[in-house]
C-alpha cells in the first residue's frame, strides 16, 4: 500500500494475510488443473482442497465430509435456508429467526414467506440478545429450521446458539448457525448445529470462497445444479486457488492463537500508524484484541462525552473484535469521512446493506433512538490492529467529533 492506514473495518472485510497471498499465488502455477479430473494433475488439486477441508471442519469441531465449498458467506447461508425448506416442506412450512440477522438470512426468508412460509422472527433485548420466552413459545411440532447468527455483525452480540440449538433438536427442527462473524473468534465446537455457515474473508482469507457445514441428519436439496461436484452437494468446478487459500488463514489463526507470529499486512512495524504494536502484534493470544476494544472504550470515554455503547460490553457477551459507539449530537457519516481524511477506516454498519442508506435494522431493533441510530459508528479490529493505531483513532475521534457538535446542525 501507497500510506499506512488504520483499518477498523474488519467485520465488512479483512485485509488479506500475506501468507495467504503467497499459498494463493503459488497455487497459481502448481494447482491449475480441474480437481474432477482423473489425472494426476486433477488428483493433485484435488488433495489441496481436501486438505483445506480438512483445516475448516477441524476448527469447526466437525466431520470433514460434512464441509461443502461455496463462492462466500451469502451463498451458504441462502443454500441452507432455501434447500433446508425445500427438503423439508411437507414436514412444516414454519421458520424461526431473529431480527438482527445479516441481510442473507433475512432476505432469504422474505424469499420464503413469499412462497408461503410462515417466518417467525424473533424480538431483541436492548443489547441484542434474543427473547428465549418467545422462541420456546413459537418452537412447535411444526417448526423446520431455526437460523441464528452466532455473532452479530453491527454490534458484536454474541447470542446463544448452544442453549437455541439443544432447544431446537427437543422439538424435532434442524438448526443453522451463521457464523461468519464467530469463524476462529469464539469457540463452535460441540454446539451441535445441523449447519454452519464460514467465510473465508472475514478472517484475513480471500475474497468470493466460502463453506458450510452440514450434518449427516441435516436435510437440504442444492441451490446449484450441475456437475455433481461436492458430492452432488454444490455444483461448478472447486475454486481450487481460493479454497487453498482459505485453508491457509485458518491454520493462520490457530498459529496466532498460539503466540506465533504472521506479518502484518497492512503496515510495517515501527511505522507512524503501526507505532506501539511490534511487541504487542507478538502477544495476540490471551485477550489482544480484547484488550484493544477496551483501549478504544476507554479512550473514547474518556476524551469524549455524550456516547453510548451499542449492544453488551461483558466479555464472553461481545465479539472482541466489535464496537458499536454512537457519538450524539453528530451523524455517523460524517465521522466517517471525517476519520478517512485521516487515514482511519470504519462503518456506520452493514458493508451488505450500506448502499441502501436505510437505517440499521440490527439498532432499530434493539430500541436505539433515532438519535443513537444516526450517530453510530462500528469499529471493527483485528489481530494486526495495534495499541499505537487505536491511541490514534481516539485523538482523531475526539477532533472530529468536537468539530462537528460545534456547527450544532446534527443536534
Amino acid at each position: 500500500m501507497s500510506k499506512n492506514i488504520v483499518y477498523m473495518d474488519n467485520s465488512a472485510t479483512t485485509i488479506q494475510a500475506r501468507e495467504v497471498t503467497a499459498a494463493i499465488m503459488k497455487s497459481l502455477e502448481s494447482d491449475f488443473a480441474n480437481p474432477s479430473s482423473l489425472h494426476e494433475l486433477g488428483r493433485k488439486a484435488q488433495n489441496e482442497v481436501s486438505k483445506a477441508r480438512s483445516i475448516i471442519a477441524a476448527e469447526l469441531g466437525v466431520d470433514s465430509k460434512g464441509i461443502v465449498f461455496t463462492s462466500g458467506g451469502t451463498e451458504s447461508i441462502n443454500t441452507v435456508i432455501l434447500g433446508a425448506a425445500d427438503a423439508l416442506k411437507r414436514k412444516g412450512r414454519r421458520i424461526i429467526t431473529t431480527k438482527i440477522e445479516h441481510p442473507a438470512v433475512l432476505e432469504s426468508c422474505r424469499h420464503l414467506e413469499s412462497r408461503g412460509f410462515e417466518v417467525i422472527y424473533l424480538d431483541v433485548d436492548r443489547c441484542g440478545f434474543p427473547d428465549l420466552d418467545m422462541y420456546r413459545k413459537a418452537l412447535t411440532g411444526d417448526v423446520i429450521l431455526v437460523c441464528v447468527m452466532a455473532v452479530n455483525n453491527e454490534i458484536g452480540t454474541v447470542l446463544p446458539v448452544r442453549e437455541m440449538c439443544a432447544d431446537a433438536h427437543r422439538n424435532g427442527a434442524l438448526f443453522h448457525v451463521d457464523a461468519v462473524q464467530a469463524f476462529g473468534k469464539i469457540d463452535l465446537t460441540g454446539c451441535g448445529a445441523d449447519f454452519i455457515s464460514v467465510s473465508a474473508h472475514k478472517i484475513h482469507g480471500p475474497k468470493g470462497v466460502g463453506a458450510f457445514y452440514a450434518s449427516g441428519r441435516a436435510k437440504f436439496i442444492p441451490l446449484i445444479l450441475g456437475g455433481g461436484q461436492e458430492k452432488g452437494r454444490r455444483s461448478g468446478t472447486e475454486n481450487v486457488n481460493g479454497i487453498i487459500g482459505f485453508g491457509k488463514a485458518v491454520e493462520l489463526m490457530r498459529e496466532d492463537r498460539n503466540g506465533e507470529k504472521s506479518s502484518n499486512p497492512v503496515n510495517d512495524p515501527g511505522s507512524a500508524a503501526g507505532s506501539g504494536g511490534a511487541e504487542s502484534r507478538e502477544n495476540r493470544n490471551g485477550g489482544y484484541v480484547w484488550s484493544l476494544r477496551q483501549r478504544l472504550i476507554t479512550g473514547l470515554r474518556n476524551n469524549i462525552g455524550d456516547i453510548k455503547v451499542n449492544g453488551p460490553e461483558k466479555r464472553g457477551e461481545v465479539s472482541d473484535y466489535i464496537l458499536n459507539v454512537s457519538f450524539l449530537g453528530t451523524r455517523g457519516e460524517v465521522i466517517l469521512h471525517a476519520l478517512e481524511a485521516d487515514g482511519i477506516y470504519v462503518s456506520t454498519g452493514s458493508a451488505c446493506s450500506s448502499n441502501k442508506r436505510g437505517q440499521s435494522h440490527v439498532l432499530r431493533a434493539a430500541g436505539c433512538t433515532e438519535r443513537e441510530i444516526e450517530s453510530a459508528i462500528r469499529f471493527s479490529l483485528s489481530r494486526y490492529n495495534t495499541a499505537g493505531e487505536i491511541d490514534y483513532t481516539v485523538e482523531r475521534v475526539a477532533a472530529a467529533v468536537t468539530r462537528f457538535r460545534k456547527l450544532g446542525s446534527f443536534r
